[in-house]
């Protein structure tokens, strides 16, 4: 069933609470954040986030648990998310020297996000 208008403005209201949060804890693990919510032809990027010559490619799930935030981000997920960051490695001019890195933040309910590196 197709959600109402209302329940769809409070879902992305919560998924862009979400993505500002896991902004926020990249920050502050050291990480410069490039771009958020990067729409693509082939996707949406939640957040792009830089640390040295490392770059990850963050795909942030606000659900009860880590695990169902990993189970959430699924084969067709993923190979959406890697080609839309194809795409944006592709209009870096330093994309030869960066390394890629796809990563899942959890957000869940009066917790402080949980960061998976190279989760995919």
């Amino acid at each position: 069933m197709k959600p109402s208008p209302g329940e769809r403005r409070r879902r992305l209201a919560r998924g862009a609470f979400a993505e500002d949060l896991a902004a926020l804890a990249l920050r502050l693990k050291g990480y410069r954040i490039l771009a958020m919510r990067h729409r693509t032809r082939l996707g949406e990027i939640d957040i792009v986030a830089r640390r040295g010559d490392t770059v990850a490619i963050v795909e942030v799930k606000a659900r009860a648990s880590v695990r169902a935030a990993i189970d959430a981000v699924g084969p067709a997920a993923r190979r959406r998310i890697a080609n839309a960051a194809d795409l944006w490695l592709a209009g870096r001019p330093d994309a030869a020297r960066l390394s890629l890195r796809f990563d899942i933040v959890a957000v869940r309910p009066w917790r402080w996000p949980v960061h998976l590196p190279g989760a995919f």
